[in-house]
């Protein structure tokens, strides 16, 4: 693990893993050597800044070395303030906070951050004679690093030994330094706009632990701005897991324990605890995590126990922590009460086109040859991200002649690849329901919810707690009192009524289509049974 922090920097655009900002004369030769020297044992690359000749004013190659640092370690002190150079180097630091997400970790040595954040003590005397011999610009701009860096979660030396502190800066950042980087597919479109939303829903400076669910049909992108949001975002916690495919992995309580021990390996960096049942696992989590700012992403959750186990309760997590949790379903959300939801929202039809002829075509192939072609598809997938991936990948090269044929066969059998993702929440649903769906994907698909209600209800099919989970499970939205259901989701349920018997309408459960309906009438072939 060592060795993976030593390449960290180089590996992603970085000079220095750490940056050191002290007051050589009063930690040079011991608090910050000590630290210095046990960082380059674990091969950790660190910068000290006394490595450059000082002068009156900061060099701009220092400044260029904070810039390409990923974490900036400030060590306040009682002489800290004293220096001009190091608070224009703290404000460099906080600077690169706010406009490059860079790590700041303060250590308050032996100092109280009260005197820091309020410039009191040694450090309302320093700025007694800063005042008046420093521009009152600059003054305020130390001021208010001093004040924003002592509000950040740091380590305190006070009377007790210097080496238990640094054993806990040192797990600290080989934490943030080994997060997992997680694959996000360049050919994404319009992902910017809906990140943004996303950070802004979860409000990442705010020292309340929240738990946010991602919904939205299966193929939408919740898997996608998920691992964008965490890759963006995990080095700003104290420890980060994202665990992949719960639904799958959840299925045996054994599943569910070894869901535990990943998150608990991810954020504790191979401490191993001994777990032996879930139960046992819940305590592990709480007692682990209780104190420590993480990120938990949950994707793909698709019930209630799965939340109970991995991300109990708000009380497991420390401040600040961020909980994730991507679903189809809202149910288990709501049963667990998560703070916040973001739905995905389908892309537009520029966003649409765009996505689809990434895939669906070569540089410099000629797109003018398909341009009533293409609005028909981008209207077929109806904004859905992995519908116009897949048939992007799938018309790739094809001739214009070869798309209208495999248009007029999607109108009856759609890819399979989409189908069965998109069919996978069907499948959790029980008889009534699953009937409900099929009669809103055949017959009542923009009709009154009310109207719809009634008749359903003639049928003993529940209708009111029908909508509801269909509703949670994106299969259908209400509006204006009306039921709406996406296109592809309303084709999966027809070719679910035809599947089994595709050029045999009479053994159907359904029509819908009047050729179909004749077909059936005119030669009798409904199935008696």
């Amino acid at each position: 693990m060592a060795s993976s922090s030593s390449s960290s920097a180089s590996n992603q655009g970085y000079s220095f893993d750490v940056f050191l900002s002290f007051r050589g004369e009063d930690t040079r030769n011991n608090f910050t050597d000590h630290l210095f020297v046990n960082l380059d044992e674990r091969q950790i690359k660190t910068f000290k800044d006394n490595q450059l000749e000082r002068g009156e004013e900061i060099k701009s190659e220092l400044l260029k070395t904070i810039e390409e640092s990923r974490i900036s370690i400030v060590v306040f002190s009682k002489n800290y303030a004293n220096s001009k150079w190091c608070l224009d180097e703290l404000a460099k630091i906080m600077e690169c906070r706010e406009e490059k997400k860079q790590t700041v970790l303060p250590v308050f040595y032996h100092v109280d951050p009260s005197d820091v954040r309020k410039q009191t003590g040694s450090f309302g005397e320093a700025f007694s004679i800063h005042e008046r011999n420093v521009d009152a610009t600059k003054v305020q701009r130390w001021r208010d690093s001093l004040t924003d860096a002592s509000n950040l979660s740091g380590f305190h030396v006070n009377d007790g030994p210097e080496s238990v502190v640094i054993k806990e800066i040192i797990d600290d950042i080989n934490t943030k330094l080994n997060l997992k980087s997680l694959y996000v597919d360049e050919k994404i479109v319009g992902m910017n706009i809906r990140l943004e939303k996303l950070i802004s829903l979860i409000n990442i400076d705010s020292i309340d632990v929240c738990m946010v669910g991602i919904c939205g049909l299966g193929g939408i992108g919740k898997t996608t701005i998920a691992k964008a949001l965490y890759d963006k975002i995990s080095n700003q916690f104290q420890g980060a897991s994202f665990l992949a495919n719960v639904r799958e992995n959840s299925k045996k309580d054994s599943d569910l324990l070894q869901l535990q021990r990943q998150l608990l390996d991810d954020i504790e960096k191979g401490k191993n605890r001994k777990i032996s049942n879930v139960h046992e696992g819940m305590n592990a989590i709480k007692n682990a995590l209780s104190s420590r700012r993480v990120l938990v992403v949950l994707d793909d959750v698709d019930n209630f126990k799965q939340l109970q186990c991995l991300v109990g309760k708000h009380g497991w997590f420390g401040e600040g922590s961020r909980i994730l949790i991507t679903t189809r379903d809202r149910q288990p959300l709501v049963a667990h009460e998560v703070d916040k939801y973001y739905e995905i929202e389908e892309l537009n039809s520029e966003e649409a086109l765009q996505l689809f002829s990434l895939y669906a075509f070569k540089p410099k192939f000629p797109q003018e040859d398909y341009k009533d072609l293409l609005d028909r598809i981008v209207k077929h997938a109806k904004g859905l991200p992995l519908a116009l991936q897949v048939l992007g990948s799938h018309l790739c090269t094809k001739t214009p002649s070869e798309w209208e044929s495999e248009l007029r066969k999607l109108e009856r059998e759609p890819v399979p690849e989409i189908q069965n993702v998109l069919k996978i929440s069907y499948d959790g649903l029980d008889r009534t329901q699953g009937e409900i769906f099929l009669d809103i994907a055949c017959f009542f698909k923009g009709q009154d919810k009310d109207f719809v209600s009634r008749i359903l209800d003639g049928c003993d099919f529940y209708a009111k707690s029908g909508f509801r989970v269909l509703h949670d499970r994106c299969f259908i939205t209400i509006l204006d009192n009306k039921i709406h259901m996406h296109d592809l989701i309303q084709e999966m349920g027809w070719h679910i009524v035809r599947e089994k018997h595709p050029k045999e309408p009479g053994k159907w459960s359904r029509l819908w289509e009047h050729n179909d309906v004749h077909h059936v009438l005119t030669r009798n072939t409904v199935c008696k049974s």
